[in-house]
């Protein structure tokens, strides 16, 4: 259940940092930083003991959302998005943390989500396993706007 409410946690503060502001409302330069400073749900989590690990910090490399994104635009169905019009405008680490039975900890960013958009009327979310280089599902949302006098 850690290992599950954690990866919430971490998806959340994915989130923030990719829309242009980490969680303490800074905006991040070249990289996503990825702050555990606090709980974005308010308060201090999930309960009263919550996931204020505090200190460290994540920073995404520019490798790793080069590779991301490369995977991405080798699939069929990504290049079709991309020639409709739809442009890369996030990428979102997705971070499993591991506990094993001896307490350590390992932590790997083996799944990315890519965030395409196509003006104010699509988006598009592409999930890429890191580790096998390939997109394994990408859900599109479309808007439609009816303005009537």
């Amino acid at each position: 259940m850690f290992a599950v409410l954690s990866g919430i946690a971490v998806m959340v503060y994915a989130n923030g940092a990719a829309n242009g502001t980490n969680t303490n409302g800074t905006s991040p330069e070249s990289n996503i930083i990825l702050n555990y400073g606090g709980c974005p749900f308010g308060g201090h989590g999930f309960g009263h003991r919550g996931f204020g690990w505090g200190g460290g910090s994540i920073t995404v490399s520019q490798e790793y959302k080069d590779n991301v994104i490369s995977i991405a635009e080798n699939d069929s169905d990504v290049q079709n998005l991309l020639a409709d019009g739809y442009n890369v405008t996030d990428i979102r680490p997705i971070i499993s943390t591991v506990i094993e039975a001896d307490g350590t900890v390992t932590m790997k960013a083996t799944t990315a989500i890519v965030m395409l958009s196509k003006n104010t009327t699509g988006r598009a979310f592409v999930t890429v396993n890191v580790e096998e280089g390939k997109v394994t599902q990408i859900v599109i949302l479309t808007r439609t706007v009816i303005e009537k006098p």
